[in-house]
């Protein structure tokens, strides 16, 4: 359980620092004069979350191979989707608690 909870905090500050992060802002506005389709997948929470969860499981290993026992492939896309819906989850929560502010 602790690996799932260190995923998902791994994934969400990834993908928050690729999202609104200053320190890509420049890489971004860049992407964005260069493709209308890039750009606009830079700026969308869930297509960044997704694509950061296939490079975790590139890089890190595929946390849902500790529970399946599938085709690696398979496991690469399940550990996008997972990635990609934990890290809507965490983000509509914070976005539901900025506007009770």
């Amino acid at each position: 359980m602790g690996k799932i909870i260190l995923w998902v905090l791994m994934a969400y500050g990834m993908t928050s620092i690729l999202v609104w992060g200053s320190i890509f802002e420049s890489t971004r506005l860049k992407i964005k004069q260069k493709s209308k389709f890039f750009g606009d997948l830079i700026e969308c929470t869930l297509c960044t979350s997704t694509w950061v969860g296939f490079f975790m499981s590139l890089v890190l290993g595929s946390i849902s191979s500790l529970y399946f026992e599938t085709f690696w492939i398979v496991n690469f896309f399940f550990d996008a989707m997972f990635t990609a819906g934990s890290v809507w989850a965490i983000n509509s929560i914070v976005e539901y608690y900025e506007e009770k502010r």
